[in-house]
């Protein structure tokens, strides 16, 4: 698979980059590794810190409050009940850790599994490979209108850390700047457009 690559102006520079078909064009793509890609990744940004107090948590007296028949109603025991206002929770949450094992081989088919569909959809952009002289977010704004992605949500992959760049689209709503290397499943999926660097292309092409 060919595509275009264009400026910082979002002219037509007329080079083309290949897309390797075994990362941008599988032929079934795997939508139950996705699923378990972006599963694993929203769990593990859980902190899983809730807690709720039982009822040998709570304070208050242990003392029967009423005897166990004869009052006409339910019986129960002391003010710490979880049938009583202000009594403990019955199997309330405690900290644990929700992050799950997945292997590499699943998570490597789901990336390319996303790529895939984002390169079906025409959802991918491929530029020069940017340099910002300063950290300006308004150059960063001009380059999204100069690519018609001003109004969408984009993802823009880089082949190493740029600061300049990083900066400049820190404050950008709905604008993100992530390395080729780090770049996951749910990463590629939570956005309306991709942007490839010319550079980045190379690194994703051995994915």
């Amino acid at each position: 698979m060919e595509l275009a690559v264009y400026n910082v102006k979002g002219e037509d520079t007329g080079k083309k980059v290949t897309l390797n078909d075994e990362v941008f064009a599988l032929a079934e793509p795997n939508e139950h590794a996705v699923y378990l890609a972006v599963k694993q990744f929203l769990a593990n940004q859980r902190q899983g810190t809730h807690k709720a107090k039982e009822r040998s948590e709570v304070s208050g007296s242990t003392k029967k409050l009423g005897r166990q028949k004869g009052g006409g109603g339910a019986r129960h025991g002391d003010i710490n009940s979880p049938l009583m206002v202000g009594g403990g929770r019955v199997f309330g949450p405690r900290p644990r850790n929700y992050g799950f094992k997945l292997n590499k081989k699943v998570k490597a088919l789901a990336r390319r599994s996303a790529l895939t569909f984002k390169a079906q959809n025409n959802q991918i952009v491929v530029v020069e490979d940017l340099q910002f002289e300063a950290p300006k977010t308004k150059e960063f704004v001009n380059f999204a209108k100069n690519l018609k992605l001003a109004d969408s949500k984009v993802l823009l992959v880089l082949e190493s850390q740029n600061k300049n760049v990083f900066l400049s689209a820190r404050n950008v709503e709905n604008a993100k700047v992530i390395t080729a290397r780090d770049l996951n499943t749910y990463a590629v999926l939570n956005n309306k457009a991709l942007v490839l660097t010319e550079s980045s292309v190379a690194v994703l092409n051995q994915f």
